[in-house]
């Protein structure tokens, strides 16, 4: 059972914040996808299990801090290497909903987004140079920029003469952009930049996850809970 932090706990309030919202959302986006058209439940379905995963995995993590007071940075990374590609993945599955991506879309996606991860692991692991992953990650997350924008997936969504979807695809983008950026600044800040102390590195760790899960997921169900109602109407 999960024990309730403590009032002056900041760190501890925020990752029960985030245990009890995420866990929240997946439940809500699992009972919402059956009213939702057929062409976007595979995405709400991507979405939901990473919403799921990140309740679960904050659930363990909440626990670690309420015991010991501190959660190692790479202990996150369990919860990171399922959820990022699954978030990532999420913007070809907006385009099957409305489109033909090619499936070669689909792999480059999946595999820059989890060589991301997977870099940033072994750095903060001392599997390889902190420097090595952080440089690596890096490039595996400027090459779905890349891909997001100048890329197939960034062609595809500008020929789309479906405004809604241009308006959702263009916040999500924002959110990889913007929102994920915090990782890496501070991956930097705790392993190559001198330091930072445990709870500070937690709190912004706890934030990032829940505006960029939270905020993601939410759009997309906006969208296509949207385009659902507009089918219905016809």
């Amino acid at each position: 059972m999960m024990d309730l932090p403590k009032p002056d706990d900041i760190v501890g309030m925020s990752f029960w914040l985030i245990t009890m919202a995420t866990l929240a959302l997946a439940v809500f986006m699992f009972a919402e996808r059956r009213r939702l058209a057929p062409r976007w439940q595979t995405v709400i379905t991507l979405v939901a299990v990473a919403a799921l995963i990140t309740g679960v995995s904050y659930l363990r993590l909440s626990q670690g801090w309420a015991a010991t007071g501190a959660v190692a940075t790479a202990s996150r990374f369990a919860d990171w290497q399922l959820t990022v590609p699954l978030l990532v993945l999420s913007f070809h599955f907006l385009l099957v909903a409305t489109s033909q991506p090619s499936p070669a879309l689909f792999w480059r996606l999946l595999v820059s987004s989890a060589v991301l991860v997977a870099a940033g692991y072994l750095g903060a692991a001392n599997f390889i140079s902190p420097t090595l992953g952080f440089l690596v990650g890096l490039a595996g997350g400027l090459y779905i920029l890349g891909e997001l924008y100048l890329g197939e997936a960034g062609r595809l969504i500008s020929a789309s003469d479906n405004k809604k979807l241009q308006s959702t695809y263009n916040a999500l983008r924002l959110i990889v952009t913007i929102g994920w950026a915090i990782y890496p600044l501070a991956y930097f800040m705790e392993y190559l930049g001198g330091g930072v102390d445990g709870a500070s590195i937690n709190l912004i760790y706890n934030l990032a996850d829940f505006l960029n899960r939270i905020a993601f997921c939410l759009v997309i169900y906006h969208l296509a809970a949207g385009e659902t109602a507009r089918e219905v109407r016809r």
